[in-house]
């Protein structure tokens, strides 16, 4: 088919006029895809679609200017693909988008396989109001979450998956930390440094406990270099049962007190006010936000995410005894390296930008697939 403009529409559900970018990841990825698609030469036509009935105001933490945003109802008609990313349409919005003819995509950042796991598990309300679209034209999955759920994607959708590359840009962290102190960057502040796990601890995925075992770890090896160790999103994990206070409370680090059990916050302030180095652990996410904000920023990140070994501080897997040594390793040789460091960061997390010429072409080249093939029944 000939190459041309595509009127590209990226889904939203807004839950208020001045909602936050910082709730949770989905409506940055959103953008961050629509960034992608305004940047490719064929000049497609890229709109943000909210698919509830909150009002599009300029209360929006984004310039209009630069996403333009409209409800479905406004758009419905001047689409030729709809991706649905961050917000879900229904099964009479899906069914006058197929009589249009516009193709429609689910982009999936969820590994929804083991959120439904833990739902039917540990009782978690799910399916009384999940819809489960079989009409899409494709389904396409970010790397981090093909690996354990891209054909529970294509089992329960009947349509064929494409893993797509991640996409990340600093813009919304460059704007939250606008007014920080140094922009929020990372500055040598004394030898003794203040560790942070931010993990979500919302499920087994991304949980702070072997990060807070990597600096107990560290703190056995070398205790005058670190001064204080902060666990975020982890109050409720102390308040709420015995189980995890049970556990901790057999940690040097715990017993001397130089850990805190701390509610929300949003990175880039955390990681300003009370933070030199970051501790992360995953199972099954290689690539996140986190890392590539703490990163960017110039951080000391000690993590596992396969996806990604070549940014902060690697270590492989579960291994929290080599976890600990490159902990120890980041508490002594950071400071000497590290604006070299922050611009090295730059350039690996470089090939995720929506800027990245390379990225553009394959996400093009996604596109112009989708139009050419046989629409889905």
């Amino acid at each position: 088919m000939t190459r041309g403009p595509v009127r590209i529409g990226v889904t939203i559900g807004l839950h208020a006029e001045d909602e936050s970018l910082w709730v949770n990841g989905i409506k940055q990825n959103a953008l961050y895809v629509a960034k992608l698609f305004q940047n490719s030469p064929h000049r497609h036509v890229v709109t943000l679609v909210n698919t509830t009935n909150v009002a599009i105001t300029p209360r929006l933490p984004w310039s209009l200017e630069q996403f333009p945003t409209a409800s479905f109802e406004a758009m419905k008609d001047s689409l030729d693909v709809l991706i649905e990313l961050g917000g879900q349409i229904g099964a009479e919005q899906t069914d006058y988008l197929k009589r249009r003819g516009t193709r429609i995509v689910s982009y999936c950042c969820g590994a929804e396989y083991i959120q439904n796991m833990e739902a039917i598990l540990f009782k978690r309300p799910l399916w009384t109001s999940l819809f489960i679209n079989e009409r899409f034209d494709e389904i396409w999955v970010i790397p981090q979450v093909a690996e354990s759920s891209l054909y529970f994607f294509q089992t329960l959708r009947r349509r064929p998956v494409r893993t797509v590359p991640f996409v990340w840009d600093p813009m919304c962290l460059e704007e939250k930390a606008r007014d920080l102190p140094h922009r929020g960057e990372y500055r040598p502040a004394g030898s003794a440094k203040r560790l942070a796990v931010m993990e979500p601890n919302r499920d087994v995925l991304k949980f702070c406990l072997y990060p807070v075992f990597i600096a107990e770890r560290a703190y056995r090896a070398a205790p005058d270099r670190i001064s204080f160790l902060h666990v975020t999103n982890a109050d409720q994990l102390v308040w709420d049962g015995t189980e995890f206070l049970g556990l901790i409370g057999h940690l040097d680090i715990v017993r001397d007190q130089k850990a805190s059990f701390v509610g929300a916050f949003t990175t880039p302030d955390f990681l300003s006010a009370h933070t030199d180095i970051v501790i992360a652990h995953q199972w099954g996410l290689g690539l996140n936000y986190l890392y590539f904000e703490a990163c960017w920023q110039g951080y000391a990140l000690v993590h596992n995410a396969h996806l990604s070994p070549k940014i902060g501080y690697f270590y492989p897997g579960n291994d929290l005894d080599e976890g600990g040594k490159v902990l120890v390793r980041a508490l002594k040789e950071h400071d000497s390296r590290w604006e070299a460091y922050r611009t090295l960061q730059r350039r690996l997390i470089g090939k995720y930008l929506p800027t990245n010429t390379a990225l553009i072409s394959i996400y093009d080249d996604l596109l112009f697939h989708l139009l050419s093939s046989a629409p889905a029944p």
